[in-house]
C-alpha cells in the first residue's frame, strides 16, 4: 500500500511521531480498515528513510492503544474500528464559573517541562516528560481561580509553541494533539486554599473553594491530559453541554 504523505525533517515533531499520525490516519479514515495488515516495517523503513526503531516505536504506541495488533509470524492487523454510537453522547466542556456575563480574562504564569509530584505520576503512570501549565483567571482585574494543566509531552510534543490559556484544553488537544480525547471524567470537591495560591488569589489561608479535577482519556484508557482548577469566588456555575454523534 502506498503512503501518500511524507516526512518533514525540518520539523520539531519526532520521526517516530510523524510514522504514528501517518499510520493513525489511514485507520481512521477506513483506507485501512479492521483486519487489514498493514505495510511491513521494512517497507515502512524504506519508504520514510527512516530506521526500524523509529517504525517500532510508532507501530508499539498504535498497538498500546488499541489500533493494531501483533500476530507473531505472521505480521501486524488493524483492530480498530469507527464504533456506531448511536444515541450515545460525546461531552463539551464549558465552565462558566462566575454566572452569565461575567468575562474573565486568563494570564499565564508559568509553563514548562516539570517533575511531576507522585500524584500526578499516578494519573498518567509514566515516569517521562510532562508539561504543566499554570493560569490565573482574573474578573474585574481581581484573581478569581487558578487553573493548573499536565499534558505528556509524548502525547503532545508541540504544546510548548501554543497559547494555552486562552482557549479551550479540550480542542486544543482535539485538533492538534497525536491522541484524541475519548472520554472526560470531571470531580468537583471542596478543598481549602493554601500556601502559594492563596497569595496569588489574595485570600487568606484556609479559605474554602471549589476544587475541580478534569481527567482527559483516550480511548486505551490512558490518561491523555489532567487539569485542576482552584476558585476563590463564591459565585459558581458549572455548565456541561451535550452533543448528539451521529
Amino acid at each position: 500500500m502506498k503512503l501518500e504523505k511524507t516526512i518533514d525533517r525540518d520539523s520539531k515533531e519526532k520521526l517516530y511521531v510523524q510514522i504514528y499520525s501517518i499510520i493513525k490516519e489511514k485507520i481512521e479514515n477506513g483506507e485501512w480498515p479492521s483486519g487489514t495488515k498493514i505495510t511491513t516495517e521494512d517497507e515502512l523503513c524504506k519508504t520514510y528513510d527512516v530506521s526500524k526503531v523509529t517504525v517500532r516505536e510508532a507501530i508499539s504506541e498504535l498497538v498500546r492503544e488499541g489500533y493494531l495488533r501483533r500476530q507473531q509470524g505472521k505480521g501486524t492487523y488493524v483492530t480498530y474500528s469507527m464504533r456506531n454510537l448511536g444515541l450515545a453522547m460525546k461531552t463539551r466542556l464549558t465552565e462558566d464559573m462566575l454566572g452569565e456575563g461575567v468575562r474573565v480574562k486568563k494570564e499565564l504564569l508559568s509553563k514548562g517541562v516539570k517533575v511531576p509530584s507522585e500524584d500526578i505520576k499516578g494519573y498518567f503512570m509514566r515516569e517521562d516528560g510532562i508539561y504543566y501549565i499554570l493560569c490565573k483567571g482574573i474578573v474585574e482585574d481581581e484573581p478569581a481561580y487558578l487553573e493548573e494543566l499536565f499534558v505528556p509531552l509524548v502525547i503532545f510534543p508541540n504544546i510548548d509553541g501554543e497559547e494555552i490559556c486562552p482557549i479551550s484544553l479540550y480542542d486544543l488537544i482535539q485538533e492538534k494533539a497525536i491522541r484524541k480525547i475519548f472520554k472526560v471524567v470531571r470531580t468537583i470537591e471542596v478543598t481549602k486554599i493554601k500556601g502559594d495560591a492563596a497569595d496569588i488569589l489574595k485570600v487568606k489561608e484556609g479559605t474554602s473553594a471549589l476544587l475541580i479535577h478534569t481527567l482527559f482519556i483516550g480511548q486505551d484508557k490512558s490518561t491523555i491530559a489532567y487539569t485542576r482548577l482552584v476558585g476563590s469566588s463564591r459565585r459558581y456555575k458549572i455548565q456541561t453541554e451535550f452533543e448528539r454523534i451521529n
